[in-house]
This record gives C-alpha cells, structure tokens and sequence, in this order.
C-alpha cells in the first residue's frame, strides 16, 4: 500500500474534518481521497471519480447561486468570468491546500513518486470528491455552508477584481504600459486524451515566465498570465497607478 502510514492518515483526516466542520463515515470519506491511481494498485477498488463528478456540479450551484443574488445587476458575461475565477483547477487547489487535502489523498506508488499530493489537478479533483460526500452525507443547504465557509473569501476578491479576470487581456494591457512588448503563449500537454492536462506560459521577448496548468487550454493560458501579470506588476510598482 502506497498511503501514508494509517496513523498519519487517520489524524490528517480528522483535521480535514475539523475544517470542513462535518462528519463523514469512514466509507465515504476513503472512497472520495481514492485517487485512480491507488485503486488500479489496490484491486480495482472504486475511485473517487463519481464523487467528483459530483461535487463539482454541487461547488457549481452554489458559486452561481451566490454570484447571482450578490452581484444582481452584472451581465451574464461577467458572472461567468467571477465563477469560472473560483471554481478553477488552481483556485480549488488552493482551497484544497489549506484544509489539508494533499495529506489525506489515497495515492498510487507512482504518483507518490512523482509529488502528486502536491499537484493541482489532484488537489482540485479530490476536494470536490470530498464536497460531493458531503453533499451526499448531509444534503444540500449542509454542502451549501461548507462551501461557502471556504470560497467565499475567494467569491469576495473574485468579484472586487474587475478587468483582472480576464489574466491575458489584463496582462496585453500591463506589458503595453510598460513597454515590455506584446505577450506570447506557448502550450504543451500530456496524458490520454479523455484525461489531458495542459500547461502554458508567456514569454515577452526571450523571458519565460512560471507555467500555469489546466484542463483546458484557455485555463493554462489565463493561469499562466496571472502569474506573469503579478511578476510584471511586482517589478514595475508604479505602472498600475490608482488601479
């Protein structure tokens, strides 16, 4: 068995629990931190698959459920940007980071080898596992509680940052003013085709700047140009005048 010792697995799970603020029984919390990888090397046993299917359909409605009544005068476009800005591969990895996911997550040999508990779409895929257990356990308003105690924060600034949810046109507009040149993309992917990752970063000029990764290509790119857009921002503290 590729887990972490059972002692430590256990305690990292009551603290997954204790940030959630619910139970869950033993069954249903293993079977949404099985990875596919630890249930191949394990007999085939269910993964947590279905459970993530699951939750992110539950994550979904309550984001829009909430965009919709906070910001009740904003044009669909706009909705869909604020939402897709929470509910990303990177913004659930954070989330999933600081509740202690990547300690709980059952894994493969191999990708334990390869730092997968530290990996974002692991992370992201897990904790909607755990969201659709909960959603099943306790029902919809219970999800619905637990989902807000740990997005809102993230629906907060998501909805004060204006232009900045679109990262590449942000970023075209910050490399203008600051006559660094117009941002190119580069992509590169990997994995089966029903199960792709994609991973994409800006250079401007001979500069690479740190690779952002998604499902999708839009959301490596977007990913990719929010990093170069902080670093650029960074390092020229007074282009963004009063913004």
């Amino acid at each position: 068995m590729s887990d972490t010792p059972r002692e430590g697995q256990a305690e990292a799970q009551r603290r997954l629990l204790d940030a959630l603020g619910v139970e869950l029984s033993d069954g249903l919390l293993d079977l949404a931190l099985t990875h596919r990888s630890f249930a191949y090397e394990n007999g085939g046993i269910p993964t947590n698959e279905r459970l993530e299917f699951l939750g992110d359909s539950v994550l979904g409605l309550v984001v829009t459920d909430a965009l919709y009544r906070v910001l009740s005068k904003d044009p669909e476009g706009r909705l869909a940007k604020v939402r897709a800005a929470v509910v990303n591969a990177r913004a659930l990895a954070g989330v999933a980071e600081q509740i202690g996911v990547g300690a709980c997550v059952r894994l493969g040999r191999g990708e334990e080898g390869t730092g997968g508990r530290g990996k974002a779409s692991i992370l992201a895929d897990t904790l909607e596992a755990v969201l659709g257990a909960v959603y099943l356990e306790h029902g919809f308003d219970v999800a619905g509680r637990v989902i807000h105690t740990l997005f809102d924060p993230l629906l907060a600034a998501a909805a004060q940052r204006g232009a900045g949810l679109d990262w590449k046109t942000s970023l075209q507009e910050l490399t203008a003013r600051a006559e660094l040149g117009v941002p190119e993309y580069r992509i590169a992917e990997s994995g089966p085709d029903h199960d792709k990752v994609f991973v994409a970063w800006v250079t401007l000029g001979d500069r690479e700047f740190d690779r952002g990764s998604g499902r999708s290509k839009k959301e490596a790119e977007q990913i990719a140009a929010e990093y170069a857009y902080e670093t650029v921002s960074r390092e020229y503290p007074g282009i963004l005048g009063d913004e």
